[in-house]
């Protein structure tokens, strides 16, 4: 007869309570992480306003009873829907994921640190709309950049030495931690409380990796983080209730996370909490397009330029080699067919094709009309990949962190021309200077899809002015974003 377990109710994990201090204590000092949250900021947004013109996206917004206006509550950029915090996260959240082009994170686990943008402006927008009405001061941008810097923290070194996707576990669950714990702190949660808070997000049920990967590939992908940006903030608000948290989360045994979804291991940390991941984070500037392939990409876009030269095409290339790293062919290395845009935006052999054929890559190119030119798939079935150890090296060490492709064509005259290396993506910390004006370009572009020239230069005189935009009131702030 096995003893009985003690019914002693335990401290807290020691997981739990650090992200918990973290979030309350530590100050938000580095220019450098407060400048690149606000690029971010900018970046993501704008990506948002692009998806808006996908139906695809814009069928699963609004409120979830039609008609619904919730006063006070927060606004949707680019839209006209004003909801309730928990919906306008999952708006803003499945936006601004949508077509894949939002900054990322690439480590033990990859993911997409902006994703939590989406519970964070909700709040923040829903809390300073409900102060003014009540005579007091709202949030300011600042705060939202604060959360930022933090959530991205969270999400990123939880990422560096825990692989979430090696037990089947979608990186998102990284998004419903992290805001849970910032948008926790935006509520004015104690610290008891907002250790119950991260308590029930690690409790709650994680979702699983099957939709981004074939054969189930599908757009569950794109809005999976609004999701769990969403139901961030709904933990939160159920602990702001004062309702109960479990403290041994993840150490319990049989029945904790770590028994249960991750082989028994518990977390492994490279770095205490501050703000390296907002200073080092990857920002998608040149493409849409999954970022283990950005190099790639952009490799492909240059031998495009050589086959013109040459006054050759696609249609003379015989084998293309991608010489890649591991987590590269484990993620996008696919053949055969690809049921839909969510699938082309993870084959690295598509985001191969479509550069060398077009000399472009846009989000419009994953679409069936583009998709069903007979020369991709023929380009597709030359391609092969193969890992480059070195690489795989590279990308893991925290002082390059590469994103490493290589690209070499082989026509079929028989002659090879010279392979094109890409280690460093345009968005990566090492070419700041020279992503930083494409990046400003990018989100004039997104704004010019959405909104008239005066809205437009509205919203840019306020977002390049970091001091102005600091201090704005964050319901004044999204206001500017309204059909």
């Amino acid at each position: 007869m096995s003893a009985p377990v003690a019914n002693v109710r335990p401290q807290p994990d020691r997981v739990l309570v650090d992200i918990v201090d973290y979030v309350l204590d530590f100050e938000v000092d580095s220019a450098l992480a407060l400048s690149t949250a606000r690029y971010c900021l900018l970046d993501t947004l704008g990506c948002g306003l692009e998806a808006l013109s996908y139906p695809a996206c814009t069928k699963l917004l609004g409120p979830l009873v039609p008609g619904t206006i919730v006063p006070h509550g927060a606004k949707v950029p680019g839209t006209s829907f004003q909801l309730d915090p928990v919906q306008a996260a999952f708006n803003i959240g499945a936006m601004i994921r949508w077509l894949d082009f939002n900054d990322t994170w690439l480590a033990a686990e990859w993911g997409h640190p902006s994703d939590n943008l989406g519970g964070i402006l909700a709040t923040a927008d829903w809390l300073s709309r409900t102060a003014v009405a009540q005579g007091k001061p709202p949030l300011t941008m600042k705060h939202v950049l604060e959360a930022m810097v933090k959530a991205h923290e969270i999400q990123g070194c939880m990422a560096l030495e825990n692989s979430f996707n090696k037990v089947g576990l979608d990186h998102v669950l990284l998004v419903k931690l992290a805001s849970t714990a910032v948008v926790g702190l935006m509520l004015g949660l104690t610290r008891d409380e907002l250790i119950n808070a991260v308590s029930l997000a690690m409790v709650d049920g994680q979702a699983l990796r099957t939709y981004r990967h074939a054969p189930n590939t599908g757009s569950r992908k794109s809005w999976a983080a609004g999701d769990a940006t969403s139901r961030a903030v709904r933990l939160a608000l159920i602990a702001k209730t004062g309702e109960m948290g479990y403290p041994s989360a993840l150490t319990a045994k049989t029945w904790g996370f770590y028994d249960v979804s991750f082989k028994g291991q518990p977390f492994q940390f490279q770095r205490p909490y501050g703000s390296y991941v907002m200073e080092n984070v990857l920002f998608k500037i040149a493409f849409p397009a999954e970022f283990h392939a950005q190099t790639a990409a952009e490799a492909a876009m240059t031998l495009h330029a050589v086959l013109a030269q040459q006054g050759k095409s696609a249609q003379d290339i015989q084998r293309i080699t991608i010489r890649t790293h591991e987590a590269a062919i484990r993620i996008i290395d696919k053949s055969g067919p690809l049921a839909n845009p969510a699938d082309r935006d993870h084959c690295i052999q598509y985001m191969v094709a479509v550069p060398l054929i077009f000399g472009r890559l846009t989000a419009a190119d994953y679409e069936d009309v583009v998709a069903q030119d007979p020369r991709i798939d023929a380009l597709r079935a030359k391609t092969v990949c193969v890992e480059d150890p070195q690489f795989t090296k590279d990308y893991h060490d925290p002082l390059k962190r590469s994103i490493a492709n290589a690209l070499t064509v082989e026509l079929n005259n028989g002659t090879t021309l010279d392979e094109v290396v890409v280690e460093y993506p345009i968005g990566h910390k090492r070419r700041r200077n020279e992503g930083t004006p494409l990046l400003i370009e990018k989100f004039r572009t997104n704004l010019a899809r959405r909104f008239p020239a005066k809205q437009q230069q509205a919203i840019l005189d306020v977002s390049l002015d970091a001091a102005r935009l600091e201090a704005m009131p964050v319901n004044e702030y999204v206001d500017l974003y309204v059909i």
